[in-house]
C-alpha cells in the first residue's frame, strides 16, 4: 500500500482529491495539510512513500516545502498546480520534485503518476514541458531583476535603495522600467511575473 501525504490550501480540492485517491486499492492518504508548514510537519512525522503538494500554499509554497523535505528525507514529491509557468517548473526540478502536474489531471491519471514516481520514475506534464522549452528570453536587465527580487521579498522602496546603495528615485525608475517591459500595473505584479517566469 502506497502511503501519501496530501497538501493543498483549498479544503474542497484537498478533500475531493483525498477521497478519489482513496478509491484506489493500493493508495492510502495518511495525512492532509493546508499549508506548507503543515505539509513539512506531516511528511516528517509520517514518512510517506510520496508527498503530493500544491504549488501555491501559504507559509511555504510547494517548491520551498520540497527543498526543506529534500534537505533531510529522500521522499519523492509531486507538485500539483493551477498555474504552471515554465520558470516555476525549472525551480521545481532544481528542488528535486519528481512529478509536476496540473490540477486538471484526472484522479486516475494522477494515481498512475504517483505509482510511477514511487517506483523511481519522473513525470512532467507534456504541455508544461513544451512551454518551458519554447519560452522567450528575459527582457529585463540585471539591475531590474535584482530590484524585483528585493520587491518580491517585501522590501519597501527605501529599504531597497538602502540595500543596493541607490537613491530611492533611481530605484523607482528601474522598477518603473521593469513594469513597462512586463506590462505590469505595480512593482509587486512585475516581481510576481518575473518570479513565475523563473527569472528571479
Amino acid at each position: 500500500m502506497m502511503q501519501v501525504v496530501l497538501a493543498d490550501d483549498e479544503d474542497l480540492i484537498r478533500g475531493a482529491l483525498a477521497t478519489l485517491l482513496g478509491l484506489e486499492s493500493d493508495i492510502s492518504v495518511i495525512a492532509q495539510a493546508s499549508d506548507g508548514d503543515e505539509a513539512l510537519q506531516a511528511v516528517r512525522e509520517h514518512r510517506p512513500d510520496v508527498a503530493v503538494l500544491d504549488l501555491e500554499m501559504p507559509k511555504l509554497d510547494g517548491v520551498q516545502a520540497t527543498t526543506e523535505i529534500k534537505s533531510t528525507l529522500d521522499i519523492p514529491v509531486v507538485l500539483v498546480t493551477r498555474h504552471a509557468r515554465p520558470g516555476v517548473l525549472k525551480r521545481a526540478l532544481a528542488a528535486g520534485v519528481r512529478g509536476f502536474v496540473p490540477k486538471t489531471t484526472p484522479a486516475t491519471r494522477l494515481a498512475a503518476i504517483l505509482r510511477d514516481v514511487h517506483s523511481g520514475g519522473r513525470y512532467v506534464d507534456p504541455e508544461i514541458a513544451a512551454s518551458a522549452l519554447t519560452e522567450g528570453t528575459c527582457p529585463l536587465t540585471t539591475r531590474e531583476l535584482e530590484l524585483l527580487r528585493l520587491t518580491l521579498r517585501g522590501s519597501t522602496i527605501a529599504a531597497i535603495a538602502d540595500e543596493v546603495h541607490l537613491a530611492p528615485g533611481t530605484v523607482r525608475n528601474y522598477l518603473s522600467a521593469a513594469m513597462n517591459k512586463l506590462d505590469a500595473g505595480t512593482r509587486h505584479e512585475a516581481a510576481r511575473h518575473a518570479w513565475e517566469e523563473g527569472w528571479i
